[in-house]
């Protein structure tokens, strides 16, 4: 495996030419419900996701539980007015579910991780012995984070949503020399939902030329098209919120996709692949059968033995059964070496 081209989770391969790999993000959609997230978890893979991300963190662990005016959300969000504690305490995934969760996810062929966003968590997640860790984008700067990460050895992804070059360098060289060999990056536009007019995809063949990662997309926009232009750009991972209803109010809902949706985006995302395909020149497999519908020459009346080709006698028509039109001047300095009937084929054969 080319480390700078692929990574690999749970020995599956991600990267170039590589299968997409999906991600539902659960995030706060389970609503403080275990049934519920469970059932997120069980509608990931009928719509054919590869993996299911939680967020690990309390409230408490991230924030203070303050009502100063700095701890109030006021920067055009969805969750505008509340405090930072108060949405956290709302969004935030019990830890005990986390053994469930993932036991759940992986009974069903899929991948369970998480991001965490501080040290314990990483300890946490670690007792786990989850396949990789995510990184999300508000917390690329946090380098003592990202040392604690790296140090697990486990593939790391990383969100750049809002971060310039020389953070997403400092991020990556950090990773790097703490122990992780696994990183790719995704594009993110930390804006909930995020306008498909703020996404800039054509930064991810730049993102992954940069640093010879593979890059995909974390995807905040009300739709998949964003998801669908990144795969045919390059990306090869796409994270996508799923909620089971958006008209249940929740911190996540209203940026998040629905069951049927992201099926559809699974399937879009997988049509995507198939259209790709390799660099190819000359006929496939699909159409070599119409090589039929080119043109060639014939004769277009009958000519006798000895006869000189002429533009009276021979044609360039349908369908693609003789000398290919390039070969008219030479077989016009010729003349007809046996007779030809009309609608005969001419090949070298016929040229004297």
């Amino acid at each position: 495996m080319d480390s700078k081209k692929n990574i690999q989770i749970n020995g599956r391969l991600i990267g170039d030419h590589q299968p997409t790999y999906i991600i539902a993000e659960l995030s706060a959609n389970h609503h403080q419900s275990f049934d519920r997230a469970v059932e997120i978890i069980h509608q990931a893979h009928r719509a054919g996701a590869d993996a299911v991300k939680l967020q690990t963190y309390t409230a408490d662990t991230l924030t203070l539980d303050s009502h100063q005016p700095h701890f109030k959300i006021q920067s055009g969000t969805v969750w505008d007015g509340k405090s930072f504690y108060e949405l956290y305490q709302k969004a935030s995934t019990p830890w005990d579910w986390h053994a469930k969760l993932k036991s759940i996810a992986n009974q069903l062929d899929m991948d369970l991780f998480s991001s965490p966003f501080d040290a314990t968590a990483v300890d946490f997640l670690e007792t786990l012995d989850v396949p990789a860790y995510k990184i999300a984008s508000f917390e690329i700067i946090d380098v003592p984070l990202l040392r604690k990460v790296a140090a697990t050895g486990r593939p790391v992804i990383v969100s750049t949503g809002m971060a310039s070059l020389e953070e997403i360098e400092q991020a990556v060289s950090t990773l790097r020399n703490n122990g992780c060999n696994e990183i790719a990056l995704l594009k993110c536009t930390s804006a909930y939902p995020a306008p498909p007019e703020s996404m800039n995809l054509r930064t991810l063949p730049d993102l992954a030329s940069r640093f010879q990662l593979p890059v995909g997309l974390s995807d905040h926009t009300l739709d998949h098209h964003s998801s669908i232009t990144s795969v045919a750009l390059g990306g090869s991972i796409i994270e996508k919120h799923l909620t089971l209803s958006r008209s249940e109010e929740g911190p996540d809902s209203s940026f998040s996709l629905e069951p049927s949706e992201f099926a559809e985006l699974v399937s879009a995302i997988r049509t995507t692949e198939k259209t790709m395909g390799n660099v190819n020149y000359g006929p496939t497999e699909s159409d070599k059968n119409n090589l039929a519908f080119r043109r060639s020459l014939f004769a277009i009346q009958d000519i006798e033995q000895g006869e000189k080709f002429t533009l009276d006698n021979v044609r360039s028509l349908r369908p693609g059964k003789g000398l290919e039109p390039v070969h008219l001047d030479k077989v016009l300095s010729a003349t007809a070496s046996q007779a030809i009937s009309r609608g005969t084929p001419i090949n070298w054969q016929h040229v004297a």
